[in-house]
C-alpha cells in the first residue's frame, strides 16, 4: 500500500455489481484541492472518488477499494456501462480547464505513478483498462487532460502502448468501427476521436482522423491482440 496515505471518508458510496477490471483517472477540476476534497465528502454532492492525489503528492482515501465510488457517471469502457461498478477513481488536484489547466506537478506525478502501479498489481488490471475520464465520457469530460504523463505510464507498462506499425489507410468509418472495437464510445463520433488523441496524440486533438492517429490506433489493437 502507498505509505502515509490519509483517510477522509465520503459517505457516497454503494455495493459493486462488476468485479474490478478498470482504473479512471480524473483531474478535480475545482479551484482547489480542499474545495474539491469537501464536495467529494458532501452527502449532497452525489459524487466521490476512492482516491484523491495532492499537488504535494499526499494521498487521501475517501472510499474504500470494496465499494463503488461514484466517480465515472454516464460512461462506457469496453462494453461496461456501469464503470463505477467495475473501477477504481483516481481524483487528481488540478483546476481543470474551466478554471486554468496547469502542468501536474513532479511529487503528484511520482505518487499517482506509484498508486497506480499498486493498484493495478492487487487487481491485476490491464494496461490498457487504465483509462482517463474523457476515454469513458468522450461526450462528456476532458479530464485528465492533454498535459497528462501517459507515455510515463506507458513505458511502465501501466498503461496503453501502441505497436509499432504501418499506417492501415482506413476510411473514416474503418477507423470508428476500429475505435469501438477497441473499447471506446462511438456514439458521439467527433468526440471520441478527440479523447483518443487526447490521451494517445495530446500534440493535436483536433477530432481529424489522418495517418498518424490510423497508425495509432492500429498499434493499440495489436498490442491487445485484436
Amino acid at each position: 500500500m502507498i505509505p502515509n496515505m490519509i483517510q477522509r471518508a465520503s459517505p457516497n458510496f454503494n455495493d459493486r455489481q462488476l468485479p474490478i477490471g478498470i482504473l479512471v483517472l480524473h483531474y478535480t477540476g475545482m479551484t482547489s484541492g480542499a474545495e474539491a476534497i469537501d464536495w467529494l465528502a458532501n452527502p449532497e454532492s452525489g459524487v466521490s472518488a476512492h482516491y484523491v492525489v495532492a499537488e504535494d503528492g499526499q494521498v487521501l482515501q475517501m472510499v474504500d477499494e470494496a465499494k463503488r465510488a461514484w466517480h465515472a457517471g454516464r460512461s462506457w469502457w469496453r462494453g461496461v456501462t456501469d464503470v463505477n461498478s467495475a473501477s477504481i477513481g483516481i481524483e487528481i488536484v488540478n483546476p481543470g480547464h474551466e478554471y486554468g489547466y496547469v502542468p501536474f506537478p513532479a511529487p503528484q506525478m511520482d505518487a499517482v505513478h506509484a498508486l497506480v502501479a499498486d493498484i493495478t498489481a492487487r487487481h491485476a488490471i490491464l494496461p490498457a483498462n487504465v483509462v482517463g475520464h474523457s476515454d469513458i465520457a468522450p461526450a462528456r469530460k476532458e479530464d485528465p487532460g492533454e498535459l497528462f504523463d501517459w507515455p510515463r505510464f506507458a513505458r511502465a507498462g501501466l498503461a496503453a502502448s501502441p505497436r509499432p506499425c504501418m499506417d492501415p489507410n482506413w476510411q473514416d468509418m474503418g477507423f470508428m468501427a476500429a475505435l469501438g472495437r477497441y473499447g471506446y464510445d462511438v456514439f458521439a463520433p467527433l468526440e471520441a476521436v478527440i479523447a483518443f488523441q487526447r490521451h494517445h496524440r495530446p500534440a493535436r486533438f483536433d477530432g481529424v482522423i489522418d495517418a498518424e492517429s490510423r497508425t495509432i490506433l492500429r498499434g493499440l489493437l495489436l498490442a491487445e491482440g485484436l
